[in-house]
C-alpha cells in the first residue's frame, strides 16, 4: 500500500468524479484508475462505485476514508516537525474569494505571504459563497473571503474585512442620477442589475424585496460587481452594488436605498476546528493581520 494510492483514493471521494480529482492532482486521469484499482486489490474490495454518473464511496470505501485521510496527516506532521526544527514552513495553502474581493488586498496579502514563505504553494480559486463553504468544511479549501447575507453557518469562524450598503448605481444621464435616496419599491418597475442567484448580494436584494413585497424586475444578471457596474453605466438599468465599488467609479452616480436598508459583508472565513495544517495557520494569521478592515 502506497501513500500514492491513499492520496488519489481520498481526492477521488472528495471530487466524487476520476476527472476532476485528477485535474486537482495534476496527473493523468488512467494513472489514478491505475492506482486507486491496485488499492483495491491488494485490499481485497471494491472502494469506489462507479455505475452512477458521480463517483460514491462503497461500505468499503467509507470505513477505509478516515483511515487513509489520518495517514495522509500523519505523514504531513512528520514533515512539519521536521522543518519546524529547520525554521522552515512548508505545505499548502488553498484559498477561495468571492468575486471582487481583490480590492480589498488579496493579491497583496498573497505575494506577501509567497515571499515570507517561499516553500509553501499557495493556491486561489474564485467561487460563490456557498460552494466555498462547503470546500471548507470538506477541507479541499483552507481560508476563503466569502460574502455572507447574514451569520456565518455552523462550523465557520470569520473576520468581518468589509461591512457596507448596498447602493443603486445609474449611469449619469438616468432619472435617478442626483436623487438623495430610492425606496426599493420605487425601483419595483425598473430594470434592475443584479448578482446571480446563488451569491450573498442577490440573497440580500431576494430579501429585501421579499419583505417589501416587491417583485423585482431583473433584466441582467453577473458574477462580478465590476460587470454590473458597467452595464449600468451605459444605461441599461439600475445597479444594486456595494457602496464603495459604486463610488469608486467615476461614470456612476450613487443612490442610496433607503427603504429597506440593505448591508452586505465580507469576510476572512475557516474551519472553527481549525485549517489542516501549520501553512494554513500561518496564513491565515497573516490575512488577518493585513486584509482590509471596515472603518470604525
Amino acid at each position: 500500500m502506497e501513500l500514492r494510492q491513499l492520496r488519489y483514493f481520498l481526492t477521488v471521494a472528495e471530487e466524487a468524479s476520476f476527472t476532476r480529482a485528477a485535474a486537482r492532482l495534476h496527473v493523468a486521469q488512467p494513472g489514478v484508475s491505475a492506482q486507486i484499482r491496485s488499492l483495491e486489490r491488494e485490499l481485497g474490495q471494491p472502494l469506489l462505485d462507479r455505475s452512477a454518473r458521480a463517483v460514491r464511496l462503497t461500505e468499503a470505501g467509507a470505513a477505509v476514508l478516515p483511515y487513509a485521510r489520518a495517514a495522509l496527516a500523519a505523514v504531513e506532521d512528520v514533515r512539519t516537525a521536521v522543518d519546524e526544527l529547520t525554521g522552515l514552513l512548508r505545505g499548502k495553502v488553498a484559498v477561495g474569494m468571492v468575486a471582487g474581493s481583490a480590492a480589498l488586498g488579496v493579491p497583496e496579502v498573497l505575494a506577501a505571504f509567497h515571499d515570507a514563505h517561499p516553500g509553501v504553494e499557495v493556491t486561489l480559486t474564485e467561487a460563490d459563497t456557498d460552494p466555498m463553504l462547503d470546500a471548507l468544511r470538506a477541507g479541499r479549501l483552507d481560508v476563503a473571503i466569502a460574502a455572507f447575507a447574514g451569520a456565518a453557518p455552523d462550523g465557520i469562524e470569520t473576520r468581518t474585512l468589509s461591512d457596507q450598503p448596498l447602493v443603486a448605481a445609474v449611469g449619469e444621464g438616468d432619472p435617478l442620477a442626483g436623487r438623495r435616496g430610492v425606496t426599493l419599491a420605487e425601483l419595483g418597475d425598473r430594470a434592475l442589475i443584479g448578482m446571480r442567484p446563488g451569491t450573498a448580494m442577490r440573497a440580500i436584494l431576494d430579501a429585501a424585496c421579499a419583505a417589501e413585497g416587491v417583485a423585482p424586475r431583473i433584466a441582467f444578471e453577473a458574477g462580478n460587481p465590476q460587470v454590473l457596474g458597467d452595464l449600468a453605466a451605459r444605461g441599461l438599468g439600475v445597479a444594486i452594488l456595494p457602496e464603495s465599488t459604486a463610488r469608486a467609479r467615476p461614470d456612476l452616480r450613487v443612490v442610496p436605498v433607503t427603504v429597506p436598508p440593505m448591508r452586505g459583508r465580507v469576510a476572512l472565513a475557516w474551519r472553527a476546528e481549525g485549517p489542516n495544517g501549520p501553512a494554513a495557520r500561518a496564513f491565515i494569521e497573516h490575512a488577518r493581520a493585513r486584509l482590509a478592515t471596515p472603518p470604525e
